[in-house]
């Protein structure tokens, strides 16, 4: 099958560009690894349909004769003349385009401490997902700790589930804090939505310039030691939701050749105006090109795909909006810096490449996450370094490795599609 827009990712920035897309007539199509489109902020559950903005845009795509859904599938490689290798639960086989937009959204960061392997402890990201999957909460204590908005986004969604949050730990300070509140009022979707949460959990107990320093347990989670200030406190719980901000999913991004950018903050696919990348025909939308929240991906879907079909006025329209939102990211990222301390908090028998087994003071041995690798396989698992790949970045001050294909996991019959001719007719 080959498209004329071909879409990765199908959160608010893929949805926005299929829609854009599709209403201009074309042939599109929009590949997700999830079952139900929606991305990780808009995920779909049982108990858990779209509303309001993710209603519409989810409901779009079922309006167009024009548009094709590959869910539950994933890109498992870039092959030569426009095409791409994927895998859903079935077969592999391949997807040609004319024209590509990567709207492969963000992951969570994660890093190391004692207990951190510990059942009950998951990222922040995390609990919605499992929490919107049907995971039963009612009752449960939660911590919810880490860093920037997200923590507030899942309190509310495990309050909402009869959860009791008792405590929500950032590890920005006080200051840094109240001055990113007071800029909401430059993004006033913003304000309203971090007012609703803020009055939702007014009784909960929230610390600044505080995290976890060690989780407790013998088989799962029961207590966590928060280090605030020059003092511990430990608080009981039944769950601990624990991550340290988002990083852009580039690897697909890098498989395909685009250049990436790297800033102080995080490590993004590199795009110009247009939401061009450096790859002829390939366009880069969302979390990917750096982490600044739903709307600013959205615009930034429907950018890219006015772009991708040569409709530059329409683009540029949107600009304006685009780059209030990208000064609310600015403003994120500056003020939910990390702590350096939070790199120094795991234990030499500390797992850190849970994947490998491989402990932190094992990995710490070694000069790069090259000879880490060679000497302890640490990367080498399925999550192919996803997760312990950014924490020893952050520890040790590493650099990761670019991921050779296959991009995930596949069966080998899959990767035997790779010899095929790519198909060249549109899909009806």
């Amino acid at each position: 099958m080959k498209f004329d827009v071909l879409i990765i990712g199908a959160g608010p920035a893929g949805l926005h560009a299929a829609r854009v897309a599709a209403e201009a007539g074309v042939q599109v199509g929009i590949i997700d690894d999830n079952a139900l489109p929606g991305g990780q902020i808009w995920r779909q559950g049982p108990q858990h349909a779209p509303k309001g903005s993710a209603r519409a845009a989810i409901d779009a795509l079922s309006r167009y004769n024009n548009m094709s859904r590959l869910c539950g599938t994933r890109v498992v490689q870039s092959l030569p003349g426009k095409t791409l290798l994927v895998e859903d639960a079935e077969r592999g086989f391949g997807v040609g385009y004319e024209k590509l937009i990567v709207a492969t959204g963000a992951r969570e960061r994660f890093l190391p401490f004692a207990g951190w392997t510990l059942p009950g402890v998951t990222g922040a990201g995390g609990l919605q997902a499992l929490i919107k999957g049907g995971m039963p909460v009612e009752g449960q204590r939660i911590v919810i700790a880490g860093t920037g908005p997200l923590l507030w986004a899942a309190a509310t969604t495990a309050r909402q589930h009869g959860a009791t949050v008792a405590a929500i730990v950032e590890q920005a300070s006080a200051g840094h804090v109240r001055r990113f509140a007071g800029g909401l009022l430059k993004t006033p979707a913003k304000l309203l939505q971090a007012a609703r949460m803020r009055f939702d959990l007014h009784a909960t107990p929230f610390f600044r310039g505080a995290y976890v320093a060690e989780a407790q347990g013998e088989k799962q989670v029961t207590r966590v030691r928060v280090r605030h200030g020059d003092g511990d406190i430990d608080i009981d719980c039944d769950r601990l939701a624990c991550a340290y901000g988002l990083v852009p999913n580039v690897q697909i991004g890098i498989a395909l050749g685009c250049q990436i950018v790297e800033t102080p903050f995080e490590t993004a696919l590199r795009v110009d105006e247009w939401q061009a990348t450096s790859v002829l025909d390939v366009y880069a939308a969302g979390e990917c090109t750096g982490v600044g929240g739903m709307e600013l991906a959205a615009l930034e879907g429907r950018i890219a795909a006015h772009a991708a079909l040569g409709h530059r006025e329409q683009a540029r329209a949107l600009f304006a909006a685009r780059e209030a939102y990208r000064q609310f990211a600015r403003r994120m990222h500056e003020a939910f810096t990390l702590n350096a301390e939070l790199g120094t908090l795991a234990q030499p028998d500390t797992i850190l490449c849970r994947c490998e087994d491989v402990a932190f003071g094992d990995a710490s041995k070694y000069r790069s996450w090259r000879d880490a690798k060679l000497h302890t396989r640490c990367g080498m698992g399925p999550c192919q370094g996803k997760i312990c790949g950014e924490a020893a970045a952050f520890c040790f001050g590493w650099k990761t490795d670019a991921q050779r294909p296959p991009i995930v996991p596949a069966r080998i019959a899959t990767l035997l599609e790779a010899q095929s001719p790519p198909v060249t007719d549109h899909a009806q």
